[in-house]
């Protein structure tokens, strides 16, 4: 049976727009995530970003893109057979604010509360990179969250 519904929040202080950019542009989404990145941010388009957490890649395809409000795509990580490629959803709204952007994600078709625990704990951290980058700031290389170990059991 699958997990519930994992949903974030997050204030962002920069607009929607850059927010968006932030959530689509291959070079933009390392600043705050990943080794590699290719995105075709458009229904049925490629999400595919490489060495999250330093070392795992995570694959899926646009489901829905409306620009600089709503991103949707199904999520997996490759070498994950409770999680595989495309396995999950992904929903991401962008709410304009006075003073930025209200960010809800919702991650919903996780397998079990294993997942659900380890991707509230990843896109907590995830989160909060993106919207140090998106407000301009500069970050390190990702290391993925700190003591969480990846889809396969290793511990950082």
């Amino acid at each position: 049976m699958p997990a519930p519904p994992l949903v974030r929040e997050t204030h962002i202080a920069a607009p929607p727009a850059t927010v968006f950019a932030f959530l689509t542009d291959p070079e933009k989404i390392l600043s705050w995530m990943g080794a590699e990145a290719t995105t075709e941010a458009h229904s049925g388009g490629l999400y595919l970003v490489k060495g999250v957490g330093g070392r795992n890649t995570a694959r899926g395809a646009f489901r829905e893109v409306v620009p600089v409000h709503r991103l949707a795509y199904s999520f997996g990580w490759e070498g994950d057979e409770a999680m595989p490629p495309g396995s999950t959803l992904v929903e991401i709204d962008l709410i304009e604010r006075d003073d930025g952007t209200l960010l809800r994600l919702t991650h919903t078709g996780i397998p079990d509360a294993e997942h659900h625990e380890s991707h509230g704990i990843g896109w907590t951290h995830y989160l909060g990179r993106l919207g140090m980058a998106a407000a301009g700031g500069k970050l390190g290389v990702d290391r993925g969250p700190p003591g969480l170990g990846d889809a396969h059991g290793d511990v950082r």
